[in-house]
């Protein structure tokens, strides 16, 4: 059997990506062709924003497997992209036959049944196989292979019993068809099986995210920056969806009887945007173009977030107390800003230094204790005259904070 070449891969890696570019092309005329005037600039948002996200995964698939054409990440990532692209297509074809034309196709009713399960394969593979093979592609032990067993066929089991599932498409182009595929003698069945199986998804998911803490842990050198590049970009992209879960529950947006907002819209399209930041760390981290290290990344994300949050509180207080207690003088809200945009100025530095220290200390600890003891031998070289005692205070700083496997010292004579 001859082995399929370098170039053929690449070219085939490069189909895929095309594929996905015209289908998505083809969908957002097809989406304006449908809407002649804007009515929610927040759907359109949403639209834009869930286009942009799942081009994003075969285009770092087509980069990574530009350079390693066999590499199973890459692949991996071109696949989410391929079933994307088949959703795009089966939706294209349902919307010009059941809503741009009527008529004009054979039976669109089906290709909509078809896109209106695609989610599952395409979401599962990002939340199964994706992390779970990540970074080498391979799995970290032989002991995770009924994991992936099991989110195969829970993919597969779980994409089928939608197909088969009767009722109306809710998914699709147009909410109220009912699906042609549905077996109505099954229909308990297939529902009890849809529930067991939407179950087993979120659960194979959370043990594909233990694989991947587990090989953390042992990983060593560039594997545990390549861990480090996702678990960082996996941590912003929890933290805004928890934002854009919160912001609406506390502003009370969710039970206004004049509907959602705009800016809500945008919101949640800034939140869904942020899952790009996953295969963008996957492309970063595999190619290694320019990997620096994840940790600088995280330590000035810390220490500037928690002072801009910091100053910007500062600052709202002191305007909002200067204003009250010069109220009586002035009606004019200048001075306060001014004072108050004065005062926060004078504490960026010193509160920055506060902020490194307090982030290196807990979360560098080694760097710190290191940066202390360069300082301790700095103080004590200005003050040492005996050669010896300074050579074997040398050896020790060395020793501690770069921990050589050996350590000599000559001395020019």
């Amino acid at each position: 059997m001859t082995a399929v070449s370098d170039a053929t891969l690449r070219r085939s890696a490069w189909a895929v990506w095309w594929f996905m570019v015209a289908m998505i092309s083809l969908r957002g005329l097809l989406y304006l062709a449908e809407r002649s005037t804007v009515t929610n600039l927040g759907e359109y948002v949403n639209e834009l924003g869930f286009l942009l996200l799942i081009l994003i995964f075969p285009l770092t698939g087509a980069l990574i497997l530009r350079r390693q054409p066999r590499n199973t990440i890459g692949w991996l990532l071109q696949g989410i992209g391929l079933v994307w692209g088949l959703g795009g297509f089966t939706d294209n074809y349902a919307r010009y036959g059941l809503l741009v034309n009527p008529g004009s196709l054979p039976r669109p009713d089906i290709a909509a049944a078809l896109n209106g399960g695609i989610w599952v394969p395409a979401i599962g593979l990002m939340g199964t196989f994706l992390i779970l093979l990540y970074p080498d592609g391979h799995l970290p032990s032989p002991r995770w292979r009924p994991v992936a067993w099991l989110s195969a066929v829970t993919i597969m089991a779980l994409t089928f019993t939608l197909y088969l599932t009767p009722g109306r498409l809710e998914l699709g182009p147009v909410p109220m068809l009912e699906n042609p595929l549905g077996w109505e003698a099954a229909q308990p069945v297939l529902g009890v099986v849809f529930g067991i199986l939407l179950t087993l998804l979120p659960v194979c998911v959370v043990a594909c995210a233990v694989a991947l803490v587990l090989r953390f842990r042992r990983s060593r050198g560039t594997e545990r920056l390549q861990l480090k590049w996702l678990a960082t970009a996996g941590a912003v992209v929890a933290f805004t969806f928890l934002v854009s879960m919160a912001v609406p529950l506390l502003t009370g947006a969710l039970a206004s009887s004049d509907g959602s907002p705009d800016w809500l819209a945008v919101l949640d399209t800034v939140s869904f945007l942020s899952f790009a930041l996953l295969p963008a760390a996957i492309g970063i981290a595999i190619l290694r173009h320019r990997l620096y290290d994840i940790d600088v990344v995280v330590n000035r994300a810390l220490v500037y977030g928690s002072l801009t949050a910091t100053l910007a509180s500062v600052y709202l207080a002191l305007v909002l107390l200067l204003q009250q207690v010069l109220s009586p003088l002035t009606a004019e809200s200048d001075l306060a800003v001014a004072g108050s945009t004065l005062t926060v100025a004078a504490l960026f530095r010193p509160a920055r230094a506060r902020f490194q220290a307090l982030v290196d200390r807990r979360f560098y600890r080694s760097r710190y204790d290191a940066a202390r003891t360069l300082e301790g031998f700095a103080a004590r070289l200005r003050d040492e005259l005996d050669l010896e005692a300074l050579g074997s205070d040398l050896r020790h700083v060395v020793q501690d904070t770069m921990h050589p496997a050996h350590v000599s010292l000559w001395l020019r004579s």
